[in-house]
């Protein structure tokens, strides 16, 4: 067993550091699941855009979390967890099937279908990917996402399939997908401080099918909640097991809090919006906590789809923003809970060491639910299961690899960004399609990717160098592109 070390948490709160072999538990799932029989319930709560710090527990001192932060003092807090994309619609799709998002031809934000033609993106994702939705379903589960989807149904893709296709029961979602959608009205204070009304997207009421119900943006994920609740409710009374997607995307910006609570500048706009945020997630929640059967067989995820944006969120010591390979661009805070799956001595745990990435999730969860594996190509994802539930420490055993969105070489004041990136161990990469301009960092001391250090480690380079342009390249939709085969030496020049 490997030497691990955790943090303590209470509340949001660091008290302690235990450094330690970690507990080991060896009779299935959690302490009591000798005596359960009933397949846990699963509920993923997905947020758009919200950077690695923007939790209390997670750093922020500038806003409270206090729900979260009470799932992470009852649970586990994951310091190394990557989403597989530093854009909104491949992570979603990695999350979605456990594949890299390559595979599916997503490597950017789903738009409307000349750009997506463009960058040679398919339209929306396969309905016959192997979703982690249609495991679960064809295990027993109530199925519902509830949030935002963005894998197809947005612009002018009025004929992408629907969420239900790709395995779930119920959707409600917003003006990217096809279903039944609450769409956002504006209110806002202008710069004399009058209120100013606007509706969103409203053409998504006729293109993108119904029912629709407008909401204001700063209560809408009140609407994705009571959806869920609803669903809980359902689902319990008939007596199944439920799998629920609760995909909020309040912290994407244009950020719009309440209106008696409206700040003038993005960065405060956003700390109200982040706090409504949790307040409105709070209920759900609670539910889940105040269930005895309920909170003894069910497990929480919470994590973000990708690094924040310039003035609006924070990723503290990570450099970089969304969009980008940097570790602010694809590290992502990660919160499990489930008290009754877990041994009550993991509780408020801070796992600092594991690497752990979104893929891993889907075969992670079926194995939770004694799901089968559908049929079709292999997970890049692994079954990190044990250390989800704090039995182990290990890290995911493969390399992890990323390539930046096509369209995004420059964003947000970086120039001639890298694009790729590969995190194997204490090592990251990143270099150009052809291995070019490679800046390694020990990311285990070097959070900020401050200290290059290729040239002291030219072995490192080239063995990861080799395997993240063999990845780029053996993806369908991403063979040579934007670059060469790589030479039998990795170019070594410019390495600052």
């Amino acid at each position: 067993m490997k030497r691990r070390t955790f943090l303590r948490y209470t509340g949001g709160c660091t008290v302690g550091i235990l450094s330690s072999g970690f507990l080991t538990v060896c009779h299935g799932v959690g302490a009591g699941s000798e005596r359960r029989k009933d397949k846990p319930n699963i509920i993923l709560v997905f947020i758009d855009d919200m950077g690695w710090a923007d939790f209390s527990c997670f750093g922020n001192t500038d806003a409270e979390t206090p729900n979260i932060d009470r799932l992470a003092a009852e649970g586990i807090a994951f310091e190394h967890f990557y989403v597989n994309s530093p854009i909104c619609s491949p992570s979603r799709v990695a999350i979605t099937t456990g594949h890299y998002p390559q595979r599916w031809g997503i490597t950017s934000h789903i738009s409307h279908k000349r750009q997506n033609e463009e960058r040679g993106m398919a339209q929306w994702l396969d309905p016959k990917a192997p979703t982690l939705a249609r495991g679960l379903k064809k295990a027993g589960y109530a199925t519902g996402h509830f949030g935002k989807w963005h894998m197809g149904g947005t612009d002018d893709q009025s004929d992408a399939p629907p969420i239900t296709a790709y395995g779930f029961d119920e959707s409600l979602t917003n003006f990217e997908g096809i279903g039944p959608k609450l769409l956002h009205r504006m209110t806002s204070l202008d710069k004399e401080g009058k209120i100013t009304h606007e509706r969103f997207v409203p053409e998504a009421e006729e293109l993108l099918g119904g029912p629709v119900t407008w909401m204001e943006r700063s209560e809408i994920t009140t609407g994705y909640v009571n959806a869920a609740q609803k669903f809980i409710g359902k689902a319990t009374a008939e007596n199944n097991p439920f799998y629920i997607n609760l995909w909020p995307d309040d912290v994407h910006d244009p950020f719009y809090p309440p209106l008696d609570k409206w700040k003038k500048t993005d960065r405060e706009r956003f700390l109200v919006v982040l706090e409504e945020m949790d307040r409105q997630l709070a209920p759900l929640f609670d539910r889940i906590r105040q269930d005895p059967a309920l909170r003894e067989n069910t497990l929480i995820l919470i994590c973000s789809d990708n690094g924040h944006v310039p003035g609006g969120g924070s990723g503290g010591p990570l450099k970089g923003y969304k969009t980008m390979l940097y570790e602010g661009g694809i590290r992502s805070p990660l919160v499990v809970w489930g008290p009754g799956l877990m041994d009550k001595e993991v509780a408020g745990m801070r796992n600092k060491t594991s690497v752990l990435a979104a893929i891993d999730l889907v075969p992670s969860l079926l194995a939770l639910a004694g799901a089968n594996r559908p049929e079709g190509p292999s997970y890049d994802g692994e079954d990190v299961l044990d250390t989800l539930l704090g039995r182990s420490g290990d890290s995911r055993r493969a390399p992890l690899f990323f390539a930046r969105p096509p369209d995004r070489k420059e964003h947000f004041g970086f120039k001639d960004l890298p694009d790729l990136a590969v995190r194997n161990g204490k090592w990251k990469l990143l270099c150009d399609y052809d291995g070019g301009r490679p800046r390694l960092y020990d990311i285990m001391s070097d959070h900020g990717e401050s200290k290059n250090l290729a040239k002291a480690h030219p072995d490192v380079v080239e063995n990861l160098a080799r395997k993240v342009i063999d990845w780029y390249q053996s993806m369908p939709t991403n063979k040579m592109r934007g670059g060469t085969a790589m030479s039998s030496q990795v170019h070594m020049g410019n390495v600052g």
